[in-house]
């Protein structure tokens, strides 16, 4: 199959800042064989106009216009229209480098992989480059699915469907969960259990936009996320395929279960960690059950292990005292 075709998949809401510099980035592509699908999810700003005004620049955008569902809902919609034999998505607020995906559809052909992942970057709103999230590799590299699993279980790989390609072949009727955060790991969990592995390239050629007020990244401090609801579910659906699929790698996925259960402790309001609270109530217990794995595992920081014991002890009085230093601290 040479020069497969491509459909790279950008749902879009209210991102009239952003969009401009979204589209061109992947409209200057040097891979050729590309159809970009801009799927407005019922804008109210006239986001989904100038969706309209972009297409008629570029025979290769198509735009669709559906009611508001959420990223997923606009992913999922997307991926039912696209006709490309791999699929690549681009948060509409993030831009990427003109041969992202001529880089990656190369190694596809290459290895006949059904996964590969360029690495990315975040770039603040001044412009400014930000600590890595991901390590790049020294080279390019193939990691099998354990492998690369491992590595999100040690929160070092990355999850987002947005730095690769994937086979559509691969992806078949599976589809992103919607009316949830975090979607990506679900899903992607999904397909390594499918998949040989991933195919990762060290250049950082996709440009994570990081603004404070997204999805993940609230302004108020008191505004609780379900993005620390969602992470903990997804934690117990990892733990349980590793159990079943890859049980080497059981110390990792108890890591993974306590890092995201700490992860949710520090950020739910006070107020609402009350016994009428039933999932509160089970990150409790979940803590409590693994006091021994905590104390044991090598991978978790001491610090980690630290606000892990104290929280399981006395979630409450911790989090107060926690908040005065924090406000202290500025």
């Amino acid at each position: 199959m040479k020069n497969p075709l491509i459909s790279v998949i950008i749902p879009v809401y209210n991102i009239m800042d952003c969009l401009e510099r979204c589209v061109a980035s992947v409209c200057a592509q040097t891979y050729e064989n590309l159809e970009i699908l801009l799927v407005d999810d019922g804008s109210t700003d006239g986001t989904g106009g100038l969706c309209d005004e972009l297409a008629g620049k570029d025979a290769r955008i198509r735009v669709f216009h559906k009611p508001n569902g959420g990223s997923s809902s606009a992913r999922n919609y997307g991926i039912e229209r696209a006709r490309g034999e791999y699929l690549g998505f681009v948060d509409s607020d993030d831009f990427v480098e003109p041969d992202m995906y001529a880089s990656l559809a190369e190694q596809a052909l290459k290895g006949g992989w059904q996964i590969v992942q360029v690495s990315r970057d975040e770039i603040d709103e001044n412009g400014e480059k930000r600590p890595d999230v991901c390590k790049p590799p020294g080279q390019i590299c193939f990691m099998t699915s354990e492998e690369f699993l491992r590595e999100l279980l040690l929160h070092r790989g990355d999850c987002s469907f947005c730095t690769k390609i994937t086979s559509r072949s691969l992806l078949g009727d599976r589809r992103f969960p919607e009316g949830e955060l975090n979607e990506d790991f679900f899903l992607l969990t999904e397909l390594l259990q499918e998949t040989s592995g991933v195919c990762i390239l060290p250049r950082q050629l996709y440009h994570v936009y990081y603004r404070i007020g997204s999805n993940t990244r609230k302004k108020d401090r008191n505004d609780f996320s379900r993005v620390f609801v969602d992470i903990v579910r997804n934690a117990d659906y990892v733990q349980a395929v590793v159990e079943k699929r890859y049980p080497a790698l059981k110390e990792e996925a108890v890591r993974f279960g306590l890092f995201q259960r700490l992860d949710y402790l520090l950020h739910i309001p006070v107020r609402k960690m009350v016994s009428g609270d039933d999932f509160y109530m089970a990150v409790k217990r979940y803590c409590r059950k693994h006091i021994a794995d905590t104390i044991k595992s090598p991978y978790l920081t001491g610090k980690q292990k630290a606000y892990l014991l104290l929280l399981t002890a006395a979630p409450r009085t911790v989090r107060r005292v926690h908040g005065v230093v924090m406000e202290l601290r500025k």
